[in-house]
């Protein structure tokens, strides 16, 4: 890593020094450097907390930062909206640098790109007549690997649902979105023929176990505590710290201490 990215890493620190406002998540020199900012954007008399997440390659500043956006007064396509517009304005900028400056854009240009999302109505109008739900899945085995997370990647996106699917040890489907629309992948993941068997026929899901079904709070003090993810995303993970540090990073350590253990 680049002398540029720690002296950054500091002044971050110094700039969000109230309590959770800015964490360090990882530092490795092969990774880089994964830190979070949790930060309030007000306009007029709201006040709307932002989650956002910084993976710093080890060749940053030459290469932008990827970067991840939550927020429980949000939805998922506003989330999304904005993640797109802020990696755009990260690839403008010249190599140096960036973070400090990406979240002031945010800041002064946050009405404007909220007014200019596709959803903005109609999908937070729905969003507050349908319960959310979160629900935790876990899988035994894939034998059909690539085909497997096809179809599990084609469910997610047809029902609207946003989360993570862990391919490591424990294999793990992290769900998050309408009950009905939950419920319904669920359903889906019990009945349709999703693999193969030890002889290579298509076969039905008969070792799936859901380990939670839980409703989004309906407030929570502080953003930190539960997050809408924005996007479904499929990792590889290596290692059980890899796997804690997902969850951490979408507010759900909660649910990895009172479930994963056990299936280790």
């Amino acid at each position: 890593m680049s002398n540029e990215a720690f002296d950054e890493m500091s002044v971050l620190s110094a700039i969000y020094c109230e309590q959770g406002e800015f964490e360090l998540l990882e530092e490795s020199p092969e990774r880089g450097i994964v830190c979070r900012i949790h930060t309030l954007i007000e306009r007029k008399i709201e006040k709307t907390p932002l989650g956002l997440v910084f993976h710093i390659s080890p060749d940053y500043p030459h290469t932008p930062p990827d970067i991840s956006i939550t927020s429980s007064h949000l939805s998922r396509k506003q989330c999304h909206d904005l993640r797109q517009q802020l990696l755009d304005t990260a690839r403008s900028l010249p190599p140096e640098p960036m973070i400090h400056g990406l979240m002031l854009w945010l800041q002064e240009n946050f009405s404007d790109l909220i007014k200019t999302s596709s959803c903005h109505s109609a999908e937070v109008r729905a969003g507050t007549t349908e319960e959310t739900r979160t629900a935790l899945l876990h899988l035994d085995h894939m034998r059909s690997k690539a085909k497997y997370i096809k179809l599990i990647e084609k469910w997610a996106s047809e029902l609207c649902l946003t989360g993570r699917l862990f391919t490591g040890k424990p294999i793990l489907i992290l769900l998050q979105g309408a009950k009905e629309n939950v419920k319904e992948y669920i359903h889906l993941q019990k009945t349709v023929k999703v693999d193969v068997d030890s002889s290579g026929k298509r076969c039905k899901e008969k070792m799936m176990s859901v380990l939670c079904e839980i409703p989004q709070p309906e407030k929570r003090i502080w953003l930190f505590h539960f997050f809408r993810m924005s996007s479904f995303e499929v990792k590889d993970i290596l290692s059980l710290d890899d796997l804690k540090r997902e969850f951490d990073l979408v507010g759900l350590t909660e649910l990895y201490d009172q479930f994963v253990p056990s299936l280790i």
